[in-house]
Order: C-alpha cells, then sequence, then structure tokens
C-alpha cells in the first residue's frame, strides 16, 4: 500500500515559440487522441455521433502548419501538455476550426460547411462506445450549449485551463464575447472524469456496417442491391417520422432462415404464467411475460428487427463484456408495455437480457441496452430495469416477489417505505445512479420473497447490483440490522462502480483498530474530523457478471465519522473476495495531538505487518501502529498463519 499524499504541484508554464512543420507533427503524433476529442466535444452534436468522428479527425488532421515555420499565436498556459509551445498551437488551431464549424454561414445548410471528413472509411458508420447515464446527462448538457460555451467547458474540464487561459485562447479562436461563453458554461455542473471517459473517444470506436447491402462484383448485382436498399430506406423514413415495419432497424442484409425465425414476433417464447412454481431454479427463464402491449405484434417486430439491426437513430449501450449482436434464436418475451413516456420491451436469449425503447409520439429514434444474466438466480433474478426519468427508476420484479420497498442505505435505522406493485412494475423511486454532484443519500430497492428480503442497487444498468454484507464465502443479505449498520457510512461509494457490469457488492469489517493519542483524533485536511476511540476497517469488493474487472475498496472510518474514506484499492485481485478473503491496507493520520502516524491492519489471520518505506515498521499481529512523517509512502506486507504472504491494496 501506497499512502495517501494530499499535495499536487503543477509543473511552471513555458513561454512561446516558434513552431515549424516538423515540430507540429511530432506534437500531433503525442497528442492526437487528446486533440480529436477536443474536437469532437466542440463541434455541434446535431451531426450526428458518426460524423462528428470522422470531422474531428479532420479537424486535427489539417490542424498541422503548410509552411517551414509557424508562430505559436497563444502563450502558453500553464500546466501539463500546455508548457509545450507545439501543442498549444495546434490546440488553437484545432478549436479555431470547430468553432468556425459550428457557426453556420447564410445561405448554406450546416452540413455543407463542414470540410469533408479524412479518412474515408467506405461501409461501416464509426462512433464512440455509449456510456452511462452520468455521460448521457452530460451530453444532453452540452448539446444544449452555443459553441464557444462548450469549448469553454471542455477547455476547463478536459485541458484544465484556468478562465483567464480560456478567455484568451477563446479570444484567439474567433469567439466574439469569451466572458459569456464562461458563463454559459458554469451552468453545467464540472464532471472532468466524464470528459475523459469511452463515451467521447473518438479514437476508440465501435463499427457498424452502412447499408448492409451485399456487395457483388458484377454491376449488374451491385445496381440490383443498391435498389433494394433505396426501397428499405423508404420503407424506414415513412412520411410525417411515422414508424414503419420495422421501426429505427436498419435495412435487411441476409435471407438466412434461422435469423428471419429470430425476428418472427409470432415465434418469441413465452413461459407458463405459474412455471416459477416449479420450476428447479428460479431464474429469467420462468419470468412469465406481462405488460398491456405483450400483444402488439407490431412493436414485437420493431424491438427484435432493431436488436438484430439497430439503424443509424437507435443509442446501443451494453454493460462491459457483453456482446450486442442480434439473437441466435427467438428470445423470450418478458414484457412490453409503455413505461412514463416510452413504449418498452423486455427480452432474453438465456445470455442477457435486451431492452428496446421506443418514444410514444412516434417520432424516429430508439434505444437499446444490453446486460448480461448469464448465471443469475434468486435474488440477482429479481428485478430489472424498466425504465427512467426525472431521476426516478421504475422496475419490473419477479413473480415470486411479494413485496417492494424503498430505504436509504446511509440511514440504517430508518424504516423502508413500501413501494407500491402492479402487475410486477413497482412505482418510481429515486436513482442514485443519475444524482450528481455530493452524496447525501443512497436509496435502494428492497424486495421481499418466500426465502427473505433481498437489497439491490441502481448503478446505471438493467439489472440491479445484489448488495451483502460480511466475510467473503460467508456473506449474508445486507437487509438485515447488522449489514445496513456495516453498510450505512460507505453506501456511498457505490458510486465508483457504476457502469461496470458489477453483479454484486459484498461489504465487510474486517479489522477495529484503536487509535494512538487516544481522546481525539482527526484527519489531516480536508478529512473529516471525528472521536476517540477505534476505527473500523471495512472491504467493499464488487463482483461482475463478466468474472474479471473486480474492484476491491479498503475504507477507513475514524470514529464518529459520518462516512469512511477509500484509503486504497485493488482491480482484478482476488483480496477480500471467496478465493482470498485475507486483505491488508493502510493510511496516514493525524491524531488531535497534531502527530501523524502510518496505521495498517489487516484480516483477523494475519500473522504479522511489516512497512518499509516512507515509514520502517513491523509487529506481530493483524494491527500496525508507527509514527510518520506527513506525506510519507510506505509499502505493505503482511504475513498470514499459515507462512502465505500479503500484498497491501494500494
Amino acid at each position: 500500500m501506497q499512502s495517501q499524499d494530499l499535495s499536487q504541484r503543477h509543473a511552471p508554464s513555458a513561454g512561446p515559440g516558434p513552431v515549424d512543420a516538423e515540430q507540429a507533427e511530432a506534437v500531433l503524433a503525442e497528442h492526437y487522441p487528446r486533440l480529436v476529442r477536443l474536437a469532437y466535444l466542440v463541434l455541434p452534436p446535431g451531426l450526428g455521433r458518426g460524423r462528428r468522428v470522422l470531422t474531428a479527425h479532420a479537424l486535427a488532421q489539417r490542424a498541422l502548419p503548410r509552411g517551414r515555420k509557424q508562430p505559436a499565436p497563444i502563450p502558453a498556459q500553464g500546466g501539463g501538455r500546455a508548457d509545450d509551445p507545439g501543442y498549444a498551437y495546434l490546440r488553437e488551431r484545432v478549436l479555431r476550426m470547430a468553432l468556425a464549424a459550428a457557426r453556420p454561414r447564410r445561405g448554406l445548410p450546416r452540413l455543407a460547411q463542414l470540410p469533408p471528413p479524412l479518412p474515408q472509411v467506405w461501409g461501416l458508420r464509426l462512433f464512440p462506445r455509449s456510456g452511462g447515464a452520468d455521460e448521457l446527462a452530460l451530453d444532453q448538457r452540452l448539446s444544449a450549449l452555443s459553441g464557444p460555451a462548450r469549448a469553454a467547458y471542455v477547455l476547463r474540464g478536459l485541458e484544465q485551463l484556468p478562465d483567464a487561459d480560456i478567455r484568451k485562447l477563446l479570444k484567439a479562436a474567433g469567439v466574439s464575447d469569451p466572458g459569456g461563453a464562461l458563463a454559459s458554461a458554469n451552468g453545467v455542473p464540472a464532471h472532468p472524469g466524464l470528459l475523459s471517459s469511452p463515451e467521447f473517444d473518438p479514437c476508440t470506436l465501435q463499427a457498424r456496417p452502412t447499408d448492409l447491402v451485399r456487395r457483388r462484383q458484377h454491376t449488374k448485382a451491385a445496381l440490383a442491391a443498391a435498389a433494394a436498399l433505396a426501397i428499405c430506406g423508404a420503407l424506414v423514413a415513412l412520411p410525417g417520422g411515422g414508424w414503419g415495419p420495422d421501426g429505427a432497424a436498419a435495412p435487411v442484409y441476409a435471407q438466412n432462415p434461422a435469423a428471419e425465425a429470430a425476428l418472427d414476433p409470432g415465434r418469441l417464447t413465452r413461459a407458463a404464467p405459474d412455471a416459477w412454481r416449479t420450476a428447479d431454479r428460479t431464474d429469467f427463464s420462468v419470468w412469465p411475460a406481462r405488460g398491456p402491449l405483450t400483444g402488439d405484434q407490431e412493436l414485437l417486430r420493431r424491438a427484435l428487427a432493431v436488436w438484430a439491426r439497430p439503424g443509424r437513430s437507435v443509442r446501443v449501450s451494453a454493460t462491459p463484456g457483453t456482446p450486442t449482436g442480434g439473437p441466435a434464436g427467438p428470445p423470450q418475451l418478458l414484457y412490453a408495455g409503455e413505461v412514463d413516456a416510452a413504449r418498452v420491451v423486455l427480452l432474453h436469449d438465456g445470455l442477457r437480457i435486451a431492452r428496446y425503447a421506443e418514444p410514444k409520439d412516434g417520432t424516429q429514434g430508439a434505444a437499446l441496452d444490453f446486460a448480461r444474466v448469464d448465471g443469475a438466480t434468486g435474488a440477482e433474478a429479481s428485478a430489472l430495469v424498466l425504465g427512467r426519468s426525472d431521476a426516478n427508476v421504475r422496475y419490473l420484479t419477479a413473480p415470486w416477489v411479494t413485496k417492494a420497498a424503498q430505504r436509504d442505505l446511509t440511514k440504517p435505522d430508518s424504516a423502508a417505505v413500501p413501494l407500491p406493485l402492479a402487475d410486477g412494475v413497482t412505482g418510481p423511486l429515486a436513482g442514485p445512479a443519475l444524482q450528481s454532484g455530493g452524496c447525501a443519500s443512497w436509496t435502494v430497492l428492497q424486495l421481499t420473497d418466500a426465502s427473505g428480503t433481498h437489497l439491490g442497487t441502481d448503478l446505471g444498468e438493467l439489472v440491479p447490483a445484489r448488495l451483502t454484507a460480511g466475510r467473503p464465502g460467508a456473506a449474508e443479505d445486507a437487509s438485515s440490522p447488522r449489514g445496513l449498520r456495516t453498510w450505512a457510512p460507505f453506501a456511498c461509494s457505490l458510486a465508483a462502480e457504476r457502469s461496470a457490469g458489477v453483479r454484486s457488492v459484498n461489504a465487510w469489517v474486517f479489522a477495529e483498530q484503536p487509535l494512538p493519542d487516544a481522546s481525539e483524533a482527526r484527519w489531516g485536511s480536508p478529512r473529516p474530523e471525528g472521536g476517540g476511540g477505534s476505527a473500523t476497517w471495512v472491504c467493499t469488493r464488487a463482483e461482475t457478471w463478466r468474472g474479471d474487472g473486480t474492484i476491491a475498496l479498503a475504507q477507513f472510518r475514524a470514529p464518529g465519522g459520518a462516512a469512511g474514506a477509500v484509503v486504497a484499492k485493488g482491480a482484478d485481485v482476488p483480496a477480500c473476495g471467496p478465493r482470498d478473503p485475507r486483505v491488508l491496507a493502510g493510511v496516514l493520520w493525524k491524531s488531535a495531538a497534531g502527530n501523524w502516524y502510518l496505521l495498517a491492519a489487516g484480516s483477523k489471520d494475519t500473522a504479522s505487518i511489516e512497512a518499509t518505506g516512507g515509514v520502517t515498521a513491523s509487529g506481530p499481529g493483524p494491527l500496525l501502529v508507527a509514527r510518520a512523517e506527513q506525506g510519507a509512502r510506505a509499502e505493505l506486507k503482511g504475513v498470514s498463519a499459515d507462512g502465505r504472504e500479503i500484498s497491501g491494496l494500494r
């Protein structure tokens, strides 16, 4: 474990200087992904994701100077890449062209004013990977801003520039009112981490075919294929913006009998209403088809067609590790009905849940979401997200669920609030996956069936993650009083697991540690204060549906503190899991007397702990306390009772 250092230093800024073509080319090669992302975020959202991707690459490539020497027009701003005058020069060029693309000129449609996208990609449609609910919300907020305001927001969040440098850069790029652009950008909450997410990365792309028509070598066959494509396009784009037979699906490209059977709504499988009562396994395969639109063949056909061939207007998202291809055979229908402002269809193919949603008003555009559920049974197969609206979420529950309620996980002593349950559909409850800013509460779904009461939390995916508490391998549902008390101080740490394909999250109190300088103790600023006594060490581990990508967080709670703090973590490690429940972590801590200590704790089977590096200390047992200097960094290792080495989480 490396103890945390709260201080950060910025490199001094460099002055401007001449930029020649060779220097600019080297800078472009080094920072190309960053410049393309900048262009993509500033370009008008109305272009569509595919056109924005190609145009962003074109602008970055056109930013190179044509002559041997070009003066750097902008003084280099402080910090990071801006210390390089070549980068500052290219960034200003990319920004100027992206803003020019956002300013329509009279007499020309906006698309006609853009440079032709480079490189040309024939037969493929490229777009960034879809993100989660937070990325979608941010994209919608940015689309409502003007081009200069988007540029100001991106320069502040992505480039980490101060406002004074942003004003200079916007003015140099041709913006007449940089102050107004900054003021507009202030209306969007800061999310610098989201700007770096795959949702806004035009260099990490998904590919889809464009026309999907088989290309023939002979001219006659090619013309026939083009004619078929034109007919399919006419069927999709009906007058008045209404739905065609296949809705937002792309044109048909194959006449495979198995594929056609999978797209026939008449062949959808449906479980008997009481199949779950006698089944050996209580999983999604025994859910009956519910909802008032299960007999709407046109809606079901559109859902199946879009699943197999998502068109340009379809927004596709999937949890990590989930394939998005069409079903291999007729899937199972779980739900079809209206949820808030959309018509929703839930389908299950044995491996995945697919959620199709289209606007009720008949306008074009649809959403298609996927989540892995292989091996789900019992509590893990008890609920699915039907829809999210106005920061609320509605669930479809399993037929064996008898009661539904919501509770605030941060308040273990508060009673659960019952939720109405009609034909398996819950009333709306606050969805923590959509909340932004500070975390004052964390609402979870509580379901009751014959086996007991279970808790699930919305992490921005179709399947709520199950919450458990206790030693790995012997964990129980977090709905017990002990489980609720364990989770309460650490509920807000669940925000770190959003949109990661999480199956379940367990919280385990692995150590209690008496604190030195006893009467009162506090974190070094800006940590929350707490009273004297013993600190609590908790490990929260998130397991994923795909197996890899697990995250183990070691969290420390000072006595009297309202919430814990993450002090170490491990990704794709067995620590704190059923395979290896051992865990070791440490933190620098400041007492009320002003003394700094290294505190380290391991699980009960830890025989000894040793610290090296910035702090040298060792001791027997699962706890270690050693005097330290502020900012010291130490490595931890332990030895278990059976002689095996324990590596500390970092």
